[in-house]
This record gives structure tokens, sequence and C-alpha cells, in this order.
């Protein structure tokens, strides 16, 4: 789908899945800044003016070197570590973001993933210092969208820690994330029902609303294996 974060999951109100990203994020104590990595191209010039009009920091870098993107965000924010999380999946599970960013800090390590959760829910903690180190020895794969790869594949030379959600949350029968017109269906269903909460969606109540609408999870089914095979990776 083209422009997948700027569309509407409030068709009305004119809500986009980046909106209640952003709005989840400020809400968190412990995100002092919030950068848009955007890849070079006119077709993403309009998030240049949606970072502008929202004052938000942005960059502008290589469609395919993901990780440098990444890299750049953390540089313009003078961050020490950073808060991933993607920019087409509008319902992240907040609920464990800051305990687990002070067990980071306290750990001192230099990743944290949150695996094996509905695709599009997940976010990773990582330090700038190890993006870094990945960029630089790391090949093409791992400077892709898959911007932990590195750290994963070479698990000796990082201090990092991966974490479960609850079991309710491991449903690989489920995705909330956008890519398809039948992803942007079901989170505008989702968004519907649960926007009195906006923008943070408790995530549990989410699965059970999808457990009960066959529909929907007939509308995305085709597309969830593909999505969990480059989760966790």
């Amino acid at each position: 789908m083209y422009g997948k974060p700027l569309q509407n999951l409030d068709v009305i109100k004119k809500i986009t899945i980046l909106d209640n990203i952003i709005a989840c994020i400020k809400s968190l104590n412990i995100v002092e800044e919030i950068v848009l990595g955007i890849s070079w191209g006119n077709d993403n010039l309009a998030f240049e003016e949606y970072a502008k009009l929202n004052d938000i920091k942005f960059i502008f870098g290589d469609e395919k070197d993901v990780l440098s993107r990444l890299i750049s965000c953390g540089e313009i924010a003078e961050a020490t570590d950073i808060l991933r999380v993607t920019s087409e999946s509008p319902f992240m599970y907040f609920d464990e973001v800051n305990s687990l960013w002070q067990h980071y800090i306290d750990s001192e390590l230099d990743a944290l993933f949150m695996d094996e959760i509905i695709d599009g829910c997940g976010f990773e903690i990582i330090s700038l210092e190890a993006l870094k180190k990945s960029h630089e020895l790391g090949v093409d794969r791992h400077r892709s969208e898959l911007c932990s790869l590195f750290i994963r594949e070479n698990k000796g030379d990082f201090n990092i820690e991966k974490v479960l959600p609850p079991k309710e949350l491991i449903r690989k029968d489920l995705r909330l994330t956008v890519d398809n017109p039948e992803d942007l269906v079901v989170c505008r269903a989702v968004y519907c029902h649960f926007k009195d909460y906006a923008p943070k969606i408790p995530l549990f109540e989410v699965v059970k609303f999808l457990d009960l609408s066959p529909n929907y999870k007939e509308l995305i089914s085709p597309f969830t294996e593909a999505g969990y095979s480059t989760m966790n990776k």
C-alpha cells in the first residue's frame, strides 16, 4: 500500500496510523524525543510535511539501508539508546515499555527485544553504539529493515535480552500491522471499536475482539505466515 503510516484509522476525524503511534509514544515517560526516519524519494515528501506540522525531528536516508537511517535518527536526537517501533503498526504493546526500559538501563544491556508478540505490536530497545557496530561489521542484509539482525546473530559480542509477552499475546494467527488493504480494514475496525481508549488501545481486549470477529481474522489470515517469517530476526 502507498503511504501506509499516513492511512487513516479514523476516516471522519482523519486520525492516521502515525498519529496514534506518536501519541502513544508521547505518553511513555521514558522517551525524550521522537525522530521520524524517512527514505529518500519524492513519494515520501509527505512525511517531511507531517513531521514539520507536528514539530517532530526527522531525517532522510537510504531506502534500503534502514539501519543507517535508524543511526541517523539517534544522532540527530543526541541519543544514547533508542526505542524502535515501525511506522505502519498502530497498536504497540505499551504496557511493559517503561518497566523494561528501566530493566534495560539497570542491567546495562546493549539491546532488549520484545519477541514472539503479535506482528506489529513489538518494540526493540537498542544502544546507539550497538547499532553503529552492527552497521560497521555487518553486510547488506544486516543493514536492511532487519536492523537488529547482526546483534541477534552475534549474541556473544553484545549483552542482550529477549523478553516474551504474556501468552495471550503470542498469537501467530493474528497481525496488527498494515501492509495490505485487508490489514487496514482490520486495524480501522479495531480503532473504531476502541477509540475511546486511544492512543493506548488495550491489546488484551483487541485479541478478545478479534477472536469474536472471525470475518476479520479471515481477512488477515493469508498474510500472517509471511509476516512472522521475518520476525525475531
